[in-house]
């Protein structure tokens, strides 16, 4: 049991009241499974908006033929249930539980999922039956309620370029594993000028701005024409190059191809809202990333792009704690 502590004063937290308090009077409150460390209104209010929404979309076991998440997580660890049985895990920036999922339904690990947004309570409404195996946690990744040098495993997949400040969001997370301890990343990677020369970062100062419901239904009417424009490049040849620039998630290359036509559809539009959303978006170069995590005392065992699932890559580092 990991102890834990007030994030802003480093005081032990002990159960009260339905929540937790500090010696000083300091008082987190439990709600809808989550320990509740900060307000909503902050800069992930989008993805706290976005997984309530779509809720369901991305949880593997609430799908058929829908093993993305699944693949992902395993493809990038190599964990196996047996040697995870009783290890304390730290998941940062869980959204609505997708890799939560995972981890409690296919290991017997303890996990400590944390998101900065009120998405944890989508998280919890999917994963909180696992029980004492399963705490959640609302809060930043700059305070978080554990600490250093507490976790057997911590990972973060998807969310660091996301943070105002991805350097000191890989300090943070190292910080957390136990010497010897794994931490395991994975990020949207850049590799020159030419990775932000399209849609998503041309339109990206526009639909950050806009209130999050208008985006979303802006994003749903266009959604079938673009699907069908999408396509057509694709089918042409000149799909590499047209569909940087048209204003959707890129299809066929993030998305699995034996999708129902409304999951497709569904995922289409989630992914879509997902990438012109959020307040921040920092991609990094590969060997950018592994240089910090090795000056934050990581032993970096891997840094390069993993394939999982359909043929998909993700950037991934990947190290012992020192």
């Amino acid at each position: 049991m990991i102890q834990l502590i007030n994030p802003y004063n480093n005081h032990p937290l002990t159960e009260k009241d339905g929540g937790y308090a500090d010696d000083t009077g300091a008082f987190f409150p439990k709600i809808e499974g989550a320990v509740r460390f900060v307000k909503d209104d902050n800069y992930t209010e989008n993805f706290g908006f976005q997984w309530n929404t779509f809720q369901k979309t991305q949880i593997d076991s609430l799908q058929s033929n829908h093993t993305q998440s699944k693949d992902r997580l395993f493809a990038v660890t190599g964990w196996d249930k047996i040697s995870l049985k009783g290890v304390d895990v730290l998941e940062v920036g869980s959204g609505a539980g997708r890799f939560s999922q995972v981890v409690l339904d296919n290991t017997d690990a303890n996990l400590y999922s944390l998101d900065y947004s009120n998405a944890v309570s989508a998280n919890y409404r999917n994963n909180g039956h696992h029980g004492d195996r399963f705490k959640l946690f609302q809060a930043s990744i700059y305070e978080m309620p554990f600490p250093d040098n507490s976790f057997d495993k911590v990972f973060c997949f998807g969310v660091l370029q996301h943070t105002p400040d991805f350097k000191k969001s890989v300090k943070c997370l190292i910080d957390k594993a136990k010497p010897g301890g794994e931490v395991l990343l994975d990020f949207y990677p850049v590799k020159g000028w030419f990775s932000t020369i399209n849609a998503k970062y041309i339109f990206r100062p526009f639909t950050k701005r806009m209130s999050h419901p208008k985006l979303l239904r802006l994003i749903d009417k266009n959604a079938n024409w673009l699907m069908k424009l999408h396509y057509f490049f694709h089918k042409i040849g000149v799909g590499k190059i047209a569909n940087r620039f048209l204003p959707v998630v890129d299809i066929t290359r993030t998305l699995p191809s034996n999708l129902s036509k409304q999951q497709l559809r569904e995922l289409v539009v989630l992914d879509t809202f997902d990438m012109f959303s959020p307040e921040h978006d920092h991609p990094q170069p590969i060997a950018r990333v592994a240089k910090w995590c090795n000056e934050f005392n990581l032993d970096v065992k891997f840094a390069g792009l993993v394939t999982y699932g359909d043929n998909f890559r993700v950037a991934v580092v990947k190290g012992i704690k020192r």
